[in-house]
């Protein structure tokens, strides 16, 4: 019985190369300005996540690094 192929998993950051790589010369203005707001959306998400980890490192680093 032969074993089917395995799903192929993309790395991670996969879809920021492709939307990067993507012929902006076809959109519109209005498509372009969409464009734009959905990035800037995702960028304020990330940066939420980041600050999030930040906070949660400086937790940590508070906790187990004190001299006690």
């Amino acid at each position: 019985m032969a074993e089917e192929p395995a799903d192929v998993r993309r790395a991670r950051g996969w879809a920021i190369v492709e939307v990067a790589r993507e012929d902006l010369e076809a959109y519109g203005v209005g498509e372009l300005e969409e464009r734009i707001a959905g990035l800037q959306a995702e960028i304020t998400r990330t940066r939420d996540q980041l600050a999030r980890k930040q906070a949660g490192r400086a937790a940590a680093d508070d906790l187990f690094l004190k001299p006690g």
